[in-house]
């Protein structure tokens, strides 16, 4: 890669600014075709408004980022690109369960009663739902990260924003990369493609598989893989078909797959072994999570870990009439089968070992037309969208061990005195209560109790979208949606009673019997956006946006309706932002600045309960005013230089007689400053031979893990450095690289609380050491 595009990486962050020298030579907006996105110059062009654009001339916060670019970085996940994009946070508890957060507020619910904030897209196709969005980002053509409420463009579930995936397609020729790579950890990768196709017809197959050992280290002998251990897949068949000049039909297939070792949720009361430093210091030791011995019979599996399989197949046809209208199609279907065994005590008692069994799929259709010409930009369209999903939580425990365990954690009165859940040395004597208790008839009674939540959603909506163009400075755009849906929730459990007390075990479980209790009700929304661009010079553009986002209602059916309580319909979260910002480019540096401020009404919080399961409830009001800017130089022709920062003060507003606990919390997972910054060298040493290396840092202050603060269950700021550097060969048919993240072995927090928070013992997951490495490249084709 040139250092010149390089260098606008930068525009990762809140407003992409790129140079307008060659950009008002010609249009730069025309009907999306399906094309390569590429460019006038080094300009990426985006479709975040269903039309190709430069993303300067495109009046709402987006960043864009090409796969060259990830690459370059060396970036190998979602999260690891989030950090260099302010505004951006994605936290990767497991590959079952990732935190989208944009401007502060979270995605990650895993009940399939509630609906994302956050729209997640793949190729065109919402694939939102927690437990079946993450996939591995190997083949990009470029990511988009569209800020604020997008619902108008990207559907309802853009309540804060949209991130759009978009995988590479089939181009005419041959072309062919491998990549093998080696690191610590013993972390293996293999990754590459192979395209061949003509102007008529094309195919692209394109694959990835990482493994890596875990890197925090499991005392217990039952345990096969250390914790965090990694084993993950990726495959992808593009197929591209042009019948004639003016029709375009891309067909992709894509499967991805984990089988990843469990998540570390470690203790901080319950010690590993003898002399554990206890509290958060013990997520960076070695830990204890023995699970069960009943865990094969309860939960499906006797080792901790993930089991996940991901099937996904999009169909988009795009049919050009004359210059101006364009008719595309986009159609997608995914399926996700997830399970997950986790240890929430986070010790080596048998006390509260869980599995989480998610399952779900999903149809979309999207139609919609493109008009574009001197004076007016026009798209209108509709879309329908079901999906229906499951998640099944089965509960195992030893009944002796948990009485105990709970009794002598959450109350003043253990059940026998004198004997603790886990002794200082890692051992567990409340193993012994059972027998104690039951005078030697038994040592062990295992007890086992699921609960499950089901959701089906139906959306239907028509939307439109208007751009007028009085004149070369001034675009004027507004658009609507117009949504309905039909949500239907069901919860169903199994919960016998305890064989030592006759009564459910966990406080607050309830039984429904063999009955599933279910409701549907049926809900709509009209959700607006008003853009303006005006361009200063040709170098300068402002704007200034104003757009409704809106999270679904809940129809939350749980255990109160077991017992006789009505539906309880949790009000849908509406936020309205105003947003300005500048961008723009004046020889060899570049900038932009943004600012908003968004208004929340009906904020919904998810809660743990102290049985184990997660309620959705509105926190009242919330606000969050931010400021996004950067700035990028290329002061040589083989240097390139960015910085980018924000600051976001996004909290639940205070009111003590509506939000209770949560008034004035600051919203979970959400730094109040971030930024990043770094240089890429990319300089000819021959003929043949070319190095390059690009030294970067993430820095995010205090972020709070839940919902209310807590000083226990937070992180402090964190400062990473992270470095990829190589040379490469025969014009650029070799390339050998190295690199290193995390340079200094920063030791900080991935997440704390969890569910062994709810029974008063909070867990606490390390994010990831220094990984270092090298890779050998070898490619083909053009």
């Amino acid at each position: 890669m040139r250092v010149q595009t390089l260098g606008r990486f930068a525009l990762l962050s809140a407003t992409s600014v790129l140079p307008f020298g060659a950009l008002h030579a010609q249009s730069s907006s025309q009907p999306s075709t399906g094309e390569e996105p590429a460019a006038i110059g080094d300009v990426i062009i985006v479709t975040a408004q269903k039309l190709e654009q430069v993303e300067t001339d495109v009046p709402i916060t987006i960043s864009a980022v090409s796969g060259e670019q990830i690459e370059e970085l060396g970036v190998t996940d979602l999260d690891e690109l989030s950090s260099y994009v302010p505004g951006l946070n994605i936290q990767e508890q497991s590959a079952n369960n990732p935190g989208i957060v944009i401007r502060g507020v979270t995605s990650d619910s895993g009940s399939a009663q509630q609906g994302p904030r956050v729209t997640l897209y793949y190729n065109g196709v919402d694939i939102s739902r927690s437990r079946g969005s993450y996939q591995a980002i190997y083949d990009l053509e470029r990511v988009e990260v569209i800020k604020g409420p997008q619902a108008t463009l990207f559907g309802t579930a853009s309540a804060v924003g949209a991130i759009s995936l978009v995988s590479a397609k089939p181009r005419p020729g041959f072309a062919a990369e491998i990549t093998g790579g080696y690191g610590n950890f013993d972390q293996t990768l293999l990754s590459g493609f192979i395209n061949a196709g003509s102007d008529t017809f094309g195919l692209r197959a394109a694959a990835e598989w990482r493994t890596r050992d875990g890197y925090v280290e499991n005392l217990a002998e039952s345990q096969e893989d250390e914790l965090y251990a990694q084993d993950q897949l990726g495959a992808r068949v593009s197929l591209r078909w042009r019948p004639t000049d003016t029709t375009l039909v891309d067909l992709v297939g894509t499967y991805d797959r984990q089988r990843n070792g469990g998540t570390p949720f470690v203790s901080g009361r319950l010690p590993a072994y003898a002399g554990a430093p206890g509290g958060a210091a013990n997520a960076f030791e070695s830990a204890n999570l023995g699970g069960s011995p009943f865990s094969a019979q309860a939960l499906g599996d006797d080792q901790l870990g993930l089991d996940r399989d991901v099937y996904d197949v999009n169909l988009t046809i795009e049919q050009e009439f004359g210059e101006s209208l364009i008719f595309t199609t986009v159609n997608g279907y995914r399926e996700f089968d997830s399970a997950e065994v986790f240890d929430a005590d986070g010790s080596a008692a048998p006390f509260l070992e869980f599995a989480e069994i998610a399952e779900g799929w999903q149809i979309s259709h999207e139609g919609r037309f493109s008009y574009v010409d001197p004076f007016w930009r026009a798209a209108f369209g509709w879309n329908f969208f079901r999906e229906d999903g499951r998640q099944n939580v089965p509960f195992s425990t030893e009944e002796g061990t948990f009485l105990q365990c709970l009794t002598s954690l959450a109350t003043p009165a253990p059940l026998i005195p004198g004997i603790p859940c886990v002794a200082p040395d890692g051992s567990v004597p409340a193993s012994d209560v059972t027998a104690l208790v039951t005078q030697g008839a038994v040592n062990s009674i295992p007890y086992t109790s699921v609960f499950e939540n089901q959701g089906r959603n139906d959306s239907y909506s028509v939307f439109a979208d208007v751009t007028a163009i009085p004149n070369e400075a001034i675009e004027l755009t507004a658009g609507v949606r117009f949504l309905i849906e039909e949500r239907r929730s069901a919860f169903l459990a199994d919960v016998p009673a305890s064989v030592i007390t006759g009564a459910p075990l966990v406080p607050g479980q309830v039984d429904t019997g063999g009955e599933t209790f279910d409701d549907e009700r049926s809900f709509s929304a009209v959700l607006p956006r008003f853009n303006a661009l005006f361009r200063l010079t040709p170098e300068v553009n402002i704007y200034g946006t104003v757009s409704k986002g809106r999270r679904s209602p809940v129809v939350q059916i749980a255990a109160a309706q077991v017992l006789g309580a009505p539906t309880q319909i949790v009000p849908e979260e509406t936020v309205w932002n105003y947003e300005g910002g500048i961008k723009g480019q004046t020889g060899i540096i570049g900038g932009s600045l943004n600012v908003f401020y968004q208004q929340y009404d009906g904020f919904q919080v998810s809660v743990v309960q102290a049985d184990g399961t997660s309620r959705t409830e509105s926190a009242g009001s919330a606000s969050n005013l931010g400021v996004e800017a950067e700035v990028t130089a290329d002061p040589a022709p083989w240097l390139g230089l960015f910085l980018n920062g924000a600051y976001i003060d996004a909290k639940i507003d205070e009111d003590d007689a509506f939000s209770g606990a949560f008034s004035g919390a600051r919203f979970r997972l959400q730094p109040k400053y971030q930024a990043s910054g770094g240089f890429t060298i990319d300089a000819p040493i021959s003929d043949d031979i070319r190095f390059f290396a690009t030294p970067s840092f993430t820095y995010r202050s205090k972020l709070f893990f839940e919902l209310p603060n807590s000083e226990l269950l937070s992180q402090d700021d964190v400062f990473l450095v992270n470095v990829r550097a190589g040379a490469s060969f025969a014009d650029d048919r070799f390339e050998i690289s190295g690199f290193v993240r995390n340079a200094f072995d920063e030791e900080y927090l991935l997440d704390a609380g969890n569910t062994g928070g709810a029974f008063g013992i909070p867990t606490f997951i390390p994010a990831e050491p220094r990984f270092y490495g090298i890779q050998l490249t070898a490619r083909v084709g053009g």
